[in-house]
């Protein structure tokens, strides 16, 4: 029986080590996210609900039809991709969906699938099953703020079977995030309406302390007319119990635009999401959003689009689902912004980039996407523990377009608390080369190893982030972070859909190709004082040219519009129905 027992065991030994070796080590966490205890192994019989992302045919080639179409000048601008055509490029090939399902089969397993173009699964599995096939071993964190638990591994493995084939496997080394929320002062000053009229664009004295509509409008030249074309839309995200309140939406038009009393907004919900009305149920931030969009972005048809907790992407938080949602639909919403985010660090490379490369579909089907950078300085998102900077993501993605925040009229000036600064994800994209390279010269050996001096650098754009009123709760009181900025900045590129879609042309999808060319840096006013302070420095200073605190700077609505009409195309303008058709530059 010994020999037995010894011999079993050499076998069972073998088998495992056999096994080891058809694995190859796919994403790593090298320690511990900071705020989370590891509390022991997870129990084997948990279900584990994983997606897998499949490599898709081309994802290369639609980051060309994307910059093809976005890029003045080009003989393709403004011929956004057809839902299809977005989906041929991502789709995975023949080979790699034989290749998975052969492999979930021959383990028992079933999957199904949660994006439009099929390159995300959903597979149900044990913990114990999990652990054998990716050698992962997954434990129980807890997060010490909040203390939710959740079950994650510091490492995984995917046979080399499957190696070209899967992108990731999640949630795995991605660990939840808390959002970052704007500040509401309240009860707050009540701004008196003969003090917000105007007479030209002269901007009132009462807008260095409290930022209204009428402000944004004498600040940027921003129209009070009403948009006239209805099918351009403004969707705002909703996330993490945000909700909307219609009545005080009104309370807010009442006394901030009156002519646009009882303009209200659309709803659409996905993961179980809801618009809960009622003064206990006013979110700060999806007030603040929808405010500042319907009340800046006159008559622009404007959806709230609630994203609930039954998240289909994991640990993303319904990040991936709204924008899966959105490519889904044949006509997407012309511009979204995103008041949330996280630091960069929080996520695993192989999901950001992923994410991003989400951001790049929509983007290519004519939506401009628009994110708040943050609130914590260098130090991301209102993060005050660091040595190196911390870059918030998705602002470093370089298919979106990241607003950081001003304060002040007598001029505008750069709002401390703006993050900033250069992706450790994503290289610089060529549209921002000049106008970095510019700026790291100009700094030298400032802060010198605390920042990737190669990474994508954000913010692209900026826009009044402090001292904004808003009604919440039935109370009128303020509040401050870039999380104003986007919605701001958004319904400025809203307005200019407007007029370029009722002349006949195409809305300007991704921005960024546009804002750093030569045309779109002339139409923004250059925002050249402030700095972000974080991890114990002064962070980057604002100065003449693009900055990691400002961007390119803020909106003159004006200048954009003469700048937006001469790059126009023809919105009946289509791209070849095979994106293999399309010429490769």
């Amino acid at each position: 029986m010994l020999f037995v027992s010894v011999f079993l065991s050499f076998i069972g030994v073998a088998t495992a080590s056999r096994f080891a070796q058809n694995l190859v080590l796919h994403e790593k966490m090298d320690a511990i996210p900071e705020g989370f205890v590891q509390n022991g192994p997870a129990a084997e019989s948990t279900t584990l609900n994983l997606r897998i992302n499949l490599a898709s045919t081309d994802i290369t080639g639609l980051q060309e039809a994307l910059f093809a179409v976005s890029t003045p000048h080009s003989a393709r601008y403004g011929q956004h991709l057809t839902k299809e055509e977005v989906e041929a490029f991502v789709a995975p090939k023949s080979e790699t969906i034989q290749v998975i399902k052969s492999f979930l089969r021959a383990n028992g397993l079933t999957s199904k699938t949660i994006s439009p173009a099929g390159d995300w699964l959903r597979v149900l599995m044990s913990v114990s099953k999990a652990n054998e096939l990716f050698g992962a071993q997954f434990s129980v964190f807890t997060n010490q703020a909040s203390g939710q638990q959740t079950i994650r591994t510091m490492q995984y493995s995917i046979p080399t079977s499957l190696k070209g084939h899967v992108e990731l496997i999640h949630p795995t080394v991605t660990f939840p995030t808390t959002f970052g929320q704007p500040r509401f002062t309240s009860p707050g000053i009540q701004v008196p309406l003969k003090d917000i009229f105007l007479v030209g664009n002269v901007v009132p004295a009462s807008c260095a302390t409290s930022v209204t509509p009428a402000c944004l409008q004498a600040l940027y030249g921003i129209p009070t007319a009403r948009a006239t074309q209805h099918s351009n839309t403004l969707g705002v995200s909703g996330f993490t119990g945000q909700f909307a309140q219609s009545a005080d939406l009104q309370t807010f038009l009442r006394a901030q635009r009156p002519d646009l009393v009882n303009t209200t907004f659309a709803l659409q919900t996905l993961d179980g999401g809801v618009n809960t009305q009622g003064a206990g149920s006013a979110g700060i931030e999806a007030n603040l959003d929808i405010q500042y969009t319907v009340g800046v972005a006159s008559g622009v048809p404007t959806t709230f689009i609630s994203v609930g907790n039954d998240f289909q992407d994991g640990a993303l938080d319904g990040f991936l689902d709204i924008i899966n949602f959105l490519l889904a639909e044949a006509a997407p919403p012309q511009v979204l912004t995103t008041s949330y985010g996280q630091n960069e660090n929080t996520i695993s490379r192989a999901l950001a980039n992923q994410l991003c490369n989400a951001y790049m579909q929509l983007g290519a089907r004519g939506t401009s996407i628009l994110f708040s950078s943050g609130d914590g300085g260098v130090a991301g998102s209102q993060s005050e523990s660091c040595t190196a900077f911390l870059p918030t993501f998705p602002s470093g993605c370089p298919f979106v377009t990241s607003v950081g925040a001003t304060t002040g009229i007598g001029p505008e000036t750069a709002a401390s608390f703006t993050s900033g600064g250069f992706s450790n994800f994503f290289a610089r994209p060529s549209y921002q080369s000049a106008v970095v390279s510019s700026f790291l010269t100009r700094l030298g050996s400032t802060n010198s190893g605390k920042f990737n001096t190669s990474g994508r650098g954000f913010p692209d754009v900026s826009a009044q982030g402090e001292n904004i009123v808003i009604v919440n709760a039935g109370k009128t009181g303020s509040v401050s972070g870039t999380s104003c900025a986007s919605p701001v900045f958004a319904s400025v590129v809203s307005l200019l859909n407007d007029q370029l879609i009722a002349a006949g042309k195409s809305p300007l999808g991704f921005l960024n190709p546009f804002l750093y060319s030569a045309a779109g840096i002339g139409a923004l006013t250059d925002i050249t004082t402030g700095n972000n302070p974080g991890c114990n420095t002064n962070g980057f200073a604002a100065g003449i040219g693009w900055d990691p605190v400002t961007g390119l700077g803020t909106p003159n609505f004006p200048k954009l519009l003469t700048a937006v009409v001469s790059l126009g195309s023809c919105i009946s303008r289509q791209l070849p129905t095979s994106p293999f058709l399309i010429q490769r530059s």
